[in-house]
């Protein structure tokens, strides 16, 4: 099984990317926002899973070993496919998708794109109890500021989740941070 590949980024699509190793190219599937961040040219290790499918082999890849072993665990949830397990980790940074897997946060969870309430309750009971501590340590950070960030968000017309999502990653960052620096930064990334 292929779990490793360090190689040159040859060229970039829409949810994946081309990865040369060694004079053999590899098709990588990945978050989205792992891809934008990408470089043609430029040189990148990631973290794989390979998965046999009716129509042939599929290999993702991750920036990190957390959220590799976030995207195992999803798959272990039934009806739960490799789309709606990307969808997951592009919405919400690895820890803090980790922290509403082991709280159980629905809401969290419809925050990402394709994941309607009943599959997330799915997942929330189906995970609970199995995400590994490490993964989830200190992801979960409240404050006034962030409360008046998330509310100012919503009233922008963002989903309240996924704003809840960004504003606590934004937190957790720089602890200190005022609502107007919060909303000022999620902006940046939501749009």
């Amino acid at each position: 099984m292929v779990r490793y590949l360090k190689g040159v980024v040859l060229r970039k699509g829409e949810g994946s990317f081309l990865l040369l190793v060694g004079g053999v190219g590899f098709q990588v599937q990945a978050p989205p926002p792992f891809v934008q961040g990408l470089r043609e040219g430029e040189e990148v290790a990631v973290h794989t899973h390979l998965q046999l499918k009716e129509e042939g082999l599929a290999l993702y890849g991750f920036p990190e070993e957390e959220s590799l072993s976030l995207f195992e665990l999803l798959l272990s949830v039934n009806g739960v496919g490799p789309k709606a397990a990307l969808s997951l980790l592009s919405a919400l940074p690895p820890r803090l998708l980790a922290q509403a897997l082991a709280e159980g946060d629905v809401r969290l969870l419809t925050s990402a794109s394709g994941v309607g309430r009943k599959l997330a309750e799915r997942i929330a009971l189906e995970l609970k109890g199995k995400v590994p501590p490490h993964l989830a340590i200190g992801a979960k950070v409240e404050s006034a500021a962030a409360e008046e960030a998330v509310l100012a968000l919503a009233a922008l017309g963002f989903k309240e989740g996924q704003a809840r999502a960004v504003v606590l990653d934004l937190l957790a960052q720089n602890p200190g941070a005022k609502a107007q620096e919060l909303i000022k930064e999620a902006l940046k990334r939501l749009r």
